[in-house]
């Protein structure tokens, strides 16, 4: 008989700039003034989108969105650290990601609106959104497996929500990942909730970032407001992963908005939370740290929003002149190998009332 520990583990948490814009000059990335400015005015971008967005839903020009405010630094930072043949693989609020990788306004838009065209892969290497929770997972480790068989230089990146780490194909996808060497990191923004049931009601684990540790593979938290310090935690990982050691990433970040348009978040959670998490908005600490770099000042704050402005006007123009494009009986065709008689009843009525 015996009684010794076989297996310990520690869970790591990085932050480089803190709440008030301070920062820790020996973690701090090397970038660039104009990377720096980019990844500033990426940011600025995705949340004007998302707040268009919800106003072009209310009026019904758009279907359910689900706005990504508040979590542009986990998005935009982790995405940056992409190279072109990474592969990047989300669930259905990862417009900072896919800005960050060079897709269209128009195109995310054009996707809200209901049209599937605008999912395809073009010269990227961006998987459409995933609508169920947790199962993109699975796909990204079926990537990263194949990019270790073929010893491909690349790795894969996939987003998913702390709701997704009650689903088991996110297990399944980390055990798999760590099994088969895949060259595959899991990035999980934590946002404190998954749709209305808080981070305390899905585990009693004192971290997310911990559930690697069944699947062997390593994990760490990163405080996902940070938009320095996820970039840091994403590139090392990638790094890593390229090299068949796959990894889970925690980011700590607060969804600031609704779940999507059809959801009010004051049913299920109070104000004094929303103040608190305010005060640690991405966009205004990164502000906060360029302006003290001296790379940011008022007047090109001003200029940056005005382009964004004028962006958004070319590209809602864009989504009508698509929209225009697209033939809504293709919705009909898809479905089945062999349309059934309920279906083209369906399409007989549908044609009538056009």
């Amino acid at each position: 008989m015996s009684n010794q520990s076989v297996a310990s583990f520690d869970i790591t948490y990085l932050q480089i700039l803190d709440e008030d814009g301070n920062v820790d000059e020996s973690l701090e990335p090397d970038l660039s003034d104009d990377e720096l400015l980019e990844l500033y005015t990426l940011m600025k971008r995705a949340r004007r989108l998302d707040e268009k967005a919800i106003a072009l839903q209310r009026r019904g020009e758009i279907g359910t969105y689900a706005p990504a405010i508040g979590q542009e630094a986990a998005q935009v930072g982790s995405a940056y650290a992409l190279r072109d043949e990474d592969w990047m693989v989300t669930s259905f609020r990862e417009q900072p990601a896919y800005l960050t990788r060079g897709t269209p306004m128009h195109k995310l838009l054009l996707y809200a609106a209901g049209m599937e065209e605008s999912g395809k892969i073009e010269d990227s290497n961006d998987l459409p959104p995933s609508i169920p929770v947790g199962s993109q997972a699975l796909h990204a480790a079926g990537i990263g497996w194949a990019q270790a068989i073929k010893n491909d230089a690349g790795a894969s990146l996939v987003y998913f929500g702390d709701g997704a780490t009650s689903q088991g194909d996110t297990y399944e996808a980390m055990n798999f990942a760590g099994v088969f060497d895949a060259h595959t990191v899991f990035l999980c923004q934590n946002n404190q909730y998954a749709i209305s049931v808080p981070r305390n009601h899905q585990t009693r684990a004192e971290t997310l970032a911990q559930k690697a540790v069944a699947a062997g593979i390593d994990g760490m938290q990163v405080d996902g407001n940070d938009i320095l310090a996820v970039y840091t935690a994403t590139k090392e990982a990638l790094e890593d992963a390229r090299n068949g050691d796959p990894h889970l990433i925690e980011a700590l970040t607060y969804r600031m908005s609704m779940h999507t348009t059809s959801d009010d978040p004051k049913v299920y959670r109070d104000e004094a939370e929303e103040a608190e998490w305010k005060e640690k908005d991405p966009i205004d600490r990164f502000e906060t740290y360029l302006k003290d770099k001296d790379i940011l000042d008022d007047e090109t704050i001003t200029e940056i929003e005005n382009d964004i402005e004028d962006e958004l006007v070319e590209q809602i123009q864009l989504l009508k002149e698509k929209e225009e494009d697209v033939d809504p009986e293709t919705m009909f065709e898809h479905t089945y190998a062999e349309m059934p008689q309920e279906l083209r009843d369906q399409l007989e009525r549908f044609r009538e009332d056009r």
